[in-house]
């Protein structure tokens, strides 16, 4: 998959509602919210693009060669034989899971060249919490990709670590501006990103697009353009390592 041209955008955020109930198995069920994300949205017309500095319309994209025209955020050699392609909600307790139980393995499959990933990060659970703090996490997962892709890893890992409870406020801006930092970016270079909340509109569009093209569930994990759907294999430490092995 190749970037797409044009430029990145940003745009308002809907209300939050109650949060979704703890489910026992680890998929977060998206059920009928993709015509809930819709609602609310309000585009500011063309906008000055943070990244390559020109007028572009509110769902524009990335000229990043690292954010794929989808949205996602590709971290390792795109000449990896195997591609991983992981959709992910910031907010989704099921996607930690995932995160802690396999993000060692994608970290190493990344390194070592086996594996190029693909991180798809949307954000459907702002009624999880008082103050969208999943699209809010999601804008700052543009803002940290923007940045470059060798801290990234590192930084959704901390994030996972920090993932607030659902039905609260979560974390502040500040303090994705401080994880970010923590996990090597510069402060100076996404801050101000993080705290304007810059990719909003870009990130709802991105979302819209997933649940359009039959994304269901978080995570929802593809290797080598299979998807796995074995929670074993998803929440058992290292289990996608041998899924990648014999994908190769």
């Amino acid at each position: 998959m190749n970037a797409h041209p044009g430029g990145w955008p940003p745009a308002p955020q809907p209300a939050p509602r109650r949060p979704y109930p703890t489910v026992l198995i680890p998929v977060v069920v998206l059920l009928a919210v993709a015509a809930a994300i819709g609602i609310g949205v309000v585009a500011r017309g063309a906008l000055t693009d943070p990244i390559a500095g020109t007028a572009t319309a509110a769902t524009g994209s990335s000229t990043v060669d690292h954010v794929l025209a989808d949205g996602a955020v590709r971290v390792g050699d795109p000449k990896a034989k195997v591609t991983v392609r992981v959709v992910m909600d910031l907010q989704c307790p099921a996607c930690k899971m995932f995160e802690a139980a396999n993000g060692p393995a994608l970290e190493s499959a990344v390194r070592d060249g086996t594996a190029v990933v693909e991180y798809s990060v949307i954000s459907f659970l702002d009624r999880a919490s008082t103050t969208q703090y999943s699209s809010r996490a999601g804008n700052a997962s543009f803002c940290v990709a923007n940045a470059g892709v060798d801290h990234y890893q590192s930084w959704l890992s901390a994030m996972f670590a920090r993932q607030p409870e659902e039905g609260g406020a979560g974390l502040t801006d500040r303090e994705l501006v401080a994880i970010a930092a923590a996990a090597g970016y510069s402060e100076d270079t996404v801050a101000h990103c993080i705290l304007d909340r810059t990719y909003d509109g870009y990130l709802r569009t991105k979302t819209r697009e997933a649940l359009a093209g039959g994304v269901t569930s978080t995570p929802t994990v593809h290797v080598g353009g299979k998807q796995i759907s074995d929670s074993d294999v998803l929440m058992r430490p290292g289990g996608l390592a041998a899924v990648i092995a014999a994908a190769r």
